[in-house]
């Protein structure tokens, strides 16, 4: 017999972030969410809590946790979706029969708010990371990017989820030996004279001035998106905590037309590894680990997000910085680059990610009406 219940102590907690060591004991491509986001949920300490609520529950059977996952609202995604949601997260599960239950439980739970669907797997929301891998299981995992097992994308489905914001993740590998940034991203000089444009490095000593342009450039550049929420200052900064110390300038970049702010591309070094090896637990000790071993990690490197405010959109801008970006990694010695999710609807950056690389993972989130 499965028993479903929520996590209420310390040791309870640990045993619901240690399911993921069991189930992915024999994936070398899975890479662990960290720890502290689990625990600030726990403490309430998360600022998740401005908009909704977030409990943990766990599915136990002979005394070990089989299923894991959080139950949340988000009266900000609530508004953008138009329905009262039951959302959830950071689920794992050993089996259907314990998927079975989970999902018993988040109906309960849903139907005592007044939810009309679940909706996830999001953590905590679709802007942030979250989604079921539906194809590519072959590819490893990387830090902001999900990575299940193949069977759960027909558990889901089973029990009458839906796919939602289908997409996919990206790679581009061989960025030394590959064409010339010039020849698969040409933009008109004349263009970057006439119209006053730059781009621009981040500056790691004036990353506290930067990141308010950007926060205000991605809500505006991603507003029309179905899933996106809008990131207020307190969510944002904790987003981007300790990036100073991560970051490489001369892969995150801005573009000002005029001199003014009109678009971005971000991209961190690929630090998948090291998180894995720590098992998601960036400590303070292991964020100085870390810090000390940083240029060993400038081989391989992330896009985390790239956007053009909304009235430039459609004028090419994105293929500046791209045309940026790759020589700036090849320059560096980056061989491969890897792309969080780009939603299939969303045409201009899908298009940039086909012309960069290959698909690595198919991503879903799912959505379950409530009789």
């Amino acid at each position: 017999m499965i028993e479903c219940r929520p996590v209420s102590s310390s040791r309870e907690l640990d045993e619901w972030i240690e399911l993921t060591d069991r189930i992915y004991a024999e994936s070398p491509q899975f890479v662990p969410p960290l720890r502290a986001q689990i625990r600030d949920l726990f403490a309430r300490t998360s600022p998740a809590f401005q908009h909704g609520d977030v409990a943990l529950l766990s599915a136990v059977r002979d005394g070990a946790v089989v299923a894991r996952t959080t139950a949340h609202t988000n009266v900000k995604l609530d508004q953008k979706l138009g329905e009262r949601l039951l959302l959830f997260g950071f689920t794992e599960f050993v089996d259907d029969e314990a998927f079975a239950v989970l999902v018993a439980a988040l109906e309960i739970r849903a139907r005592e708010l007044g939810a009309s669907a679940l909706f996830g797997p999001c953590n905590l929301l679709p802007n942030q990371s979250g989604g079921v891998v539906t194809s590519g299981y072959e590819e490893r995992g990387f830090v902001d990017s999900p990575y299940t097992p193949a069977y759960y994308p027909t558990s889901y489905e089973q029990h009458g989820f839906e796919r939602r914001f289908e997409g996919e993740t990206f790679v581009l590998e061989h960025l030394a030996a590959g064409a010339a940034a010039d020849e698969l991203f040409a933009f008109d000089p004349g263009r970057v004279e006439s119209q006053r444009l730059e781009v621009r490095r981040a500056n790691r000593r004036r990353l506290e001035e930067e990141l308010p342009l950007v926060r205000e450039m991605l809500n505006a550049s991603f507003a029309q998106r179905g899933y996106y929420t809008e990131i207020d200052e307190d969510e944002f900064a904790y987003q981007v905590d300790g990036l100073a110390y991560l970051i490489d300038e001369r892969i995150a970049l801005y573009l000002f037309k005029a001199g003014e702010p009109i678009g971005f591309l971000l991209c961190i070094p690929d630090i998948s590894e090291f998180v894995r090896r720590v098992n998601g637990n960036l400590n303070l000790a292991n964020q100085i680990r870390l810090f000390l071993a940083r240029r060993r990690y400038r081989r391989e490197a992330i896009c985390v997000i790239q956007g053009i405010v909304p009235h430039e959109q459609g004028n090419g801008y994105l293929r500046l910085l791209w045309r940026e970006l790759l020589a700036n990694l090849q320059e560096a010695g980056y061989h491969t680059l890897r792309g969080t999710f780009v939603e299939h609807a969303n045409v201009a950056s899908s298009t940039y990610a086909d012309r960069l690389g290959r698909p690595a993972h198919g991503v879903a989130f799912y959505r379950r009406p409530l009789e």
